[in-house]
């Protein structure tokens, strides 16, 4: 009767402690924030007026910033997709450029930063000539996708999706407008589907497994 006993308070310990678990699990991922992208630097060397236009290069420099917010909440980023866009008058975009990274781990608020140049083609050169010297700034466009886990505790969420992008206005000095960070908008992560209505045990059972996978 003893040993029966002891299994079964044994039992109920090891039931409390996993929904605890399970609880502090949920209410950490719950509350994490995605990762902050921006653009810390976008320079065009060809509209630099300072510069000799039939030397400058028609790359574009780059500088993205990857902030992770969080306090408890580490990220494990997938490959990061850069897709670099010319924004026409008519407020149509068309791709003149890309540029992939692998992906890396991130800790608690930290920063990561990627830079790069790559060669724009497409772009109508003449029509961005005109634009600047008519005093206007052409506008192109930076766009990131990539998918990441957050790490709680000990263990992996599932992966979410990221899609952000935003415009950047190039002055005569090729250099970004806004002299601030550039932050990109509109994209969020995949969200996790609820489902019928379940016994609080069983629920979050269904959910741990859900969001979380071994390391």
């Amino acid at each position: 009767m003893s040993d029966s006993g002891d299994c079964g308070r044994c039992k109920c310990c090891s039931v409390i402690i996993t929904l605890g678990l399970t609880a502090l699990s949920l209410w950490l991922i719950l509350r994490a924030s995605n990762p902050i992208c921006s653009i810390q630097d976008f320079y065009v060397p060809v509209l630099n007026k300072t510069l000799n236009s039939t030397t400058a290069t028609t790359s574009i420099y780059f500088d993205i910033e990857l902030d992770n917010p969080n306090r408890d909440e580490e990220i494990y980023y997938n490959t990061l997709d850069l897709t670099f866009y010319y924004k026409y008058s008519n407020q149509t975009y068309s791709p003149v450029a890309n540029q992939t990274f692998v992906g890396f781990y991130q800790g608690f608020k930290k920063k990561a930063r990627r830079r790069g140049t790559v060669k724009a083609t497409g772009v109508p050169w003449g029509e961005v000539f005109g634009a600047v010297s008519n005093g206007s700034m052409p506008v192109f466009r930076v766009g990131l996708v990539t998918s990441f886990r957050f790490k709680v505790l000990s263990r992996k969420t599932k992966e979410h999706k990221l899609a952000v992008g935003a415009d950047v206005a190039v002055n005569d000095s090729g250099e970004k407008d806004n002299q601030k960070g550039v932050r990109l908008k509109s994209g969020a992560p995949e969200m996790i589907r609820r489902g019928p209505t379940r016994p609080l045990v069983i629920d979050s059972v269904i959910l741990f497994n859900l969001l979380f996978i071994s390391t």
